[in-house]
């Protein structure tokens, strides 16, 4: 996710911690925001995860399954 796209994520955050009320208009650019946010983390986790192996002590590698 771009840099601008997490800061505009924190300006729309620090707003509604301010008091202000956000428009419709930005309540359903923030909520887009988040969920791409989510998508993105959950994408790195998920890769981060296929790239990783379990060692047993005789040295064998088992990758991780999928629930």
């Amino acid at each position: 996710m771009e840099q601008k796209k997490i800061d505009r994520i924190n300006e729309l955050a620090r707003r509604v911690k301010a008091g202000e009320t956000l428009t419709p208009v930005e309540l359903a650019e923030r909520d887009a925001l988040r969920k791409e946010y989510i998508a993105s983390v959950k994408a790195s986790l998920t890769d981060q995860l296929d790239r990783t192996y379990f060692v047993d002590p005789d040295g064998a590698q088992h990758k991780l399954k999928k629930k």
